[in-house]
Order: structure tokens, then C-alpha cells, then sequence
């Protein structure tokens, strides 16, 4: 992964391929950030003149290289649009340079170091843009063949992600700015984690090599891990698990996976939706609809990333994460339409589709964390298409049990930068679910279908836990072109809000 440093250097002094400066849309054009003073002064104090010349605006995602002035020792000065100026005395928003260092760190693939000249108010600032920068850097090519050619190892080279990142103006030897910075690393590692078992392809990655991931990493982290193979879950009654997995050859897990601390007071949950390929099973998803569906686990990949997170960060908080894998497709021993399943929680469920799968494997995971009565559970999934529709491909959707604790992760979410909204769970929907031959079924009303889903998963949560539930289907995975910190592929939507709930219920504040 890309290195990261903390510096001193003026951005003029600073030895690297290219310094990152800020360009702001002011009242009356183009505002050079705060942190590029030193560059603005080699540029004769025309740097925003300069930038306007070369047809820069400001706005957000925009990058315009040009030659260092004299006085500069990095050849390359990168101006990246932050969007909007602040309000004179307001700072840049955390999420502006998250997005704009994360664009720099981009375009500057193939350079082993850029010094990044953004501003930094504070340690969270500076945090914000370590963030942008590591996350932006990102790159997967697990699957990439080196080449053999005489060029090879050239190419190699220009495509090779940024090197080091150093961050200028921050402080190296303040405990706010250092932890600031160690917990960015660890963060962006933990979701890369994330992006690159999103990015894997489900020939390489089935419901027991994902178990095999968790518990290599329970063992390089000190963490506590149980898997449950199909002889357990069948054993257990674990139907949604088994129902969905049967017409597979690669055979479902349940993992535990939990980090616990001896001081911690507190208890969260986390679910994940790990569905390695989904071909929808018996209901088999239309043509143009199967390509991405390696991306079905992203929920569980984000429940794993954020619990070895909470693990390297040492919070003083257990967290417990459950990962729900299994593969769905289609055979002579698949769940077939019209089904009934008995749950682990002794619930019988009548499958009428079975490409609504993940409620199922969720449904018994929910059950297993209730009985461990922790303060909060909280479930990750790529789960229906009408959340998509509803809010698109940046926003997911957060239910809840209780209003105050969805209030809560929502701001947790806004705070940490990854874009939500609050959804309700009506009570008339449930009546769709009614099944003449079992407890429930796994459809409902095809309108207000991602509310369905939630209020289906609502029945297996324990009495009198708070739960929240996360529909993360649009931003999981992006197919589009890269922007801000965001890459084409697995982006590790919710870790950053799953990692800072478990933070703030370890300070007493889990609303």
C-alpha cells in the first residue's frame, strides 16, 4: 500500500515527483487553497491567475498539472478542485479534501512520491486527506499478468499506484496529528482488505476460502474466530443458510469473528451479507445482470474490514462479526420457488423467489448475534435493487427498530463522509409477507421492495436489541469511471461508518 508520511517541508522545498495544491471556486474565480502559500509565492502570487489561464474552475474533481515555477524543487505542481470556497473563517470540509486528495493521489499513478500542500486545520484535516490519499491509491491487480514484452516492466511502472504520500503541514511529533495519521493507515488498509475481496472473482473466492481470509487475519490480529461448516449448520438448523447454499457445489459458512477488549463495557454486532456469486438460483437473474455479481459479499467484507479495524486500533469495545457466506445458483438440488425453509430461530419462511436470498442468510445470522444479547446490532448487504433505485448508486439506506439509534448512524455516516439516508419501515407492508403454508414469506409487495426486506429482517432481531440495517446495494460496487477516492470495483462502502460506531460505543456515545 501506498506510504504515508507526516512533514514539516515547505511546499517549495519538499523533494517529490509533483506537490498537490488546492483550488477552491471562489466569489470572483479560482482561490488557491490555504497550504499552497509557499507555491503561490514562487508563482509570483498568480498561481489562481495561472490556473484560470489554463482553464481551471475550482470545481471538484477537476486536476490541472502545470510545471513548477523557480523556486519549487518538485517539477510538477497538481492543482485538484476542492469544490466551493468556505465562508471567510470557515474551513474546507473534511469530505472535500478526503475527495480531493483522493483524485491527486489518482492522477498521480506511476509516481513514486507527491507532497500534498492541502489545507490542514487540524488533525482531523490532516486525517482526511492521509484518508483521500491511501484510499485514492488504491489499485487491484491480483489477476493482471506482468507482460513479457521489452516495455513491461516500463508499463508496469507508469500504472503502478502513487508511492508515498506526504502530508504537509501536519506535525509529526503532535500525539493528535500521529495518532491522527496511524489511524488513517490502519483504516485504509482495512478497506482496501475490503475493495480487494470485493474485486475477487468467485472462482477464487467462495463461502470457505472467505472463512479461510478471517482466519488468517484472526490469527495475525489476536482475534477470536469460529467457523461453522454445512455439517454444523445442518446440524444447528441454520435453513436460510443451508436453503440458500445447497445448490451449490462450494457448501456455506457462518464465521464469528470478534475482537474483544478487557475493559470494554459494551458489545456491538455486526452482520454481513457474504454472498460470494449470485446467480439469483432457480430465479435466475436476467442476461446483463449476473457480470458483477461477485460483489454480492460486500456486506460481509465490510463487517470483517471494520472488526480487525477495531482489533489494530485497540477500541475498548467487543465487536463481534458475523459473516453469512454462501453461493447461489442453480441445480437439481437448489431451493426451489415455492419452498419452505425452518430457520435457525425456528421460523418457517416459504421461498418465493430465490433470488431474495440474502434475507435468508441474513435471518439466521441476525438470530445467532441476538443470542449473544449485544447493546446494538447493526447488518451490512448488498441487498435489494429498489434501494438503487430509490437513492442511486452513491446513497445506502439505513433502517432501524428504533429512531433514535438510526438517527445516530446516520450521523455517523455524514460525519465520516460516506453518504446515507434514513428510510422508514411501514407497517402495512408486512401483511405481503403473509404466507398461506408458512410463518412468513420472502416477498412482499413489489413497491417499496427494499422496505420489504428490512421489515422481513426485522423479525429475527431479539426483543429489545437496537438494530439498524444497511442497504448498501448502490455503493458497493462502482462500474463507472473512478472519482475522488472512490475506484472503478469494490469501494468498501460502510467500513468507515461501521469503524467509527464501534469507536463511539466505546466512548459511551452509541445513541
Amino acid at each position: 500500500m501506498t506510504a504515508l508520511t507526516l512533514s514539516t517541508s515547505s511546499a517549495a522545498t519538499v523533494r517529490a515527483d509533483a506537490v498537490v495544491v488546492g483550488a477552491a471556486k471562489g466569489a470572483k474565480g479560482v482561490v488557491v487553497a490555504p497550504g499552497a502559500e509557499a507555491v503561490d509565492k514562487a508563482f509570483g502570487g498568480k498561481l489562481a491567475a495561472v490556473l484560470e489561464t489554463l482553464g481551471a474552475s475550482g470545481a471538484e474533481g477537476e486536476v490541472t498539472k502545470l510545471p513548477a515555477a523557480d523556486g519549487i524543487k518538485a517539477p510538477v505542481v497538481l492543482a485538484v478542485g476542492l469544490g466551493d470556497a468556505p465562508a471567510k473563517g470557515d474551513a474546507y470540509d473534511h469530505e472535500a479534501l478526503r475527495r480531493g486528495a483522493g483524485t491527486a493521489a489518482r492522477a498521480l499513478t506511476g509516481s513514486r512520491k507527491a507532497a500534498f500542500a492541502l489545507p490542514l486545520e487540524d488533525a482531523e484535516a490532516a486525517a482526511a486527506v492521509s484518508e483521500g490519499a491511501l484510499l485514492g491509491a488504491y489499485s487491484f491487480t491480483a489477476f493482471r499478468s506482468n507482460g513479457t514484452g521489452k516495455n513491461a516492466k516500463k508499463n508496469d511502472a507508469r500504472s503502478a499506484p502513487l508511492g508515498e504520500a506526504a502530508i504537509l503541514g501536519a506535525k509529526p511529533r503532535d500525539k493528535e496529528h500521529k495518532a491522527a495519521a496511524e489511524r488513517a493507515q490502519t483504516l485504509a488498509a482495512e478497506i482496501n482488505r475490503a475493495r480487494d475481496l470485493i474485486n475477487t472473482p468467485s472462482n477464487a473466492l467462495d463461502p470457505k476460502s472467505f472463512a479461510a481470509e478471517a482466519q488468517a487475519a484472526a490469527k495475525e490480529f489476536g482475534l477470536k474466530v469460529e467457523v461453522l461448516d454445512e455439517k454444523a449448520l445442518t446440524k444447528g438448523g441454520y435453513g436460510g443458510l443451508m436453503g440458500v447454499g445447497q445448490g451449490s457445489e462450494a457448501p456455506p459458512r457462518l464465521v464469528r469473528i470478534a475482537h474483544t477488549h478487557p475493559k470494554a463495557e459494551k458489545t456491538l454486532a455486526l452482520v454481513g451479507k457474504g454472498i460470494t456469486y449470485d446467480s439469483g438460483g432457480i430465479s435466475l437473474k436476467p442476461a446483463g445482470h449476473n457480470e458483477t455479481m461477485k460483489c454480492d459479499m460486500s456486506g460481509a467484507a465490510a463487517v470483517f474490514a471494520a472488526v480487525v479495524t477495531a482489533a489494530r486500533l485497540g477500541l475498548e469495545v467487543n465487536v463481534t462479526g458475523w459473516l453469512a457466506l454462501a453461493e447461489n445458483m442453480p441445480s437439481g438440488s437448489a431451493t426451489r420457488p415455492g419452498d419452505v425453509l425452518t430457520m435457525y430461530s425456528g421460523k418457517t419462511v416459504e421461498v418465493l423467489n430465490t433470488d431474495a436470498e440474502g434475507r435468508l442468510v441474513l435471518a439466521d445470522a441476525l438470530t445467532r448475534a441476538s443470542e449473544e444479547s449485544p447493546d446494538a446490532i447493526v447488518d451490512v448487504a448488498t441487498l435489494t435493487g429498489a434501494m438503487v433505485l430509490a437513492l442511486g448508486h452513491r446513497h445506502f439506506g439505513i433502517m432501524a427498530n428504533d429512531d433514535a439509534f438510526r438517527a445516530s448512524v446516520q450521523e455517523i455516516a455524514e460525519e465520516v463522509g460516506e453518504e446515507s439516508w434514513p428510510m422508514p419501515m411501514p407497517s402495512h407492508l408486512r401483511k405481503g409477507m403473509d404466507s398461506p403454508v408458512a410463518d412468513i414469506a420472502n416477498m412482499g409487495e413489489r413497491m417499496g421492495g427494499g422496505l420489504v426486506a428490512g421489515l422481513f429482517l426485522k423479525e429475527f432481531v431479539g426483543e429489545g436489541i437496537p438494530w439498524a440495517h444497511l442497504d448498501i446495494a448502490g455503493p458497493a460496487f462502482h462500474e463507472g469511471s473512478p472519482w475522488g477516492y472512490t475506484p472503478k470495483g469494490g469501494t468498501g462502502s460502510a467500513v468507515r461508518t461501521l469503524v467509527r460506531l464501534a469507536e463511539r460505543t466505546a466512548a459511551g456515545d452509541l445513541g
